[in-house]
């Protein structure tokens, strides 16, 4: 089981990467009330995104703070499609398109499926 969590959070943070490339297409920034504009939106994803990359190496490590970083992305990746199917409920049209519908879904899905291994794990 600690091999395949490697690999399912691998797999949930490429797809976490594909719904934040998905959320520069759809000025995301805009939707948050962010400021900063894209330029604002990509700087503040570099030390998120270095931090996700440091707690795959310790998910691999199978370490204490690779558990807590695969609960942290779990739980990220489950808040991501709950928020942004509130939005689309107050009508926003931002990721509405198949693809982008598939992203969010996909991104549950695994974020379940991680959450559930990494509890797994944490309690054997």
């Amino acid at each position: 089981m600690d091999g395949l969590l490697v690999w399912v959070y691998g797999f949930n943070l490429i797809l976490l990467i594909i719904h934040e490339m998905d959320s520069a297409y759809w000025h995301e920034w805009k939707l948050f009330n962010l400021k900063g504009g894209i330029e604002g939106f990509l700087i503040i994803h570099i030390p998120m995104l270095a931090a996700f990359f440091y707690g795959f190496i310790e998910v691999f490590k199978m370490s204490l703070m690779g558990i807590i970083f695969s609960i942290i992305l779990s739980i990220i990746g489950i808040g991501a499609f709950f928020i942004h199917r509130y939005f689309i409920k107050k009508g926003h049209e931002e990721f509405t398109t198949p693809v982008s519908q598939g992203i969010l879904q996909s991104v549950l899905v695994v974020s379940i499926i991680q959450l559930a291994f990494t509890i797994y794990i944490l309690i054997k």
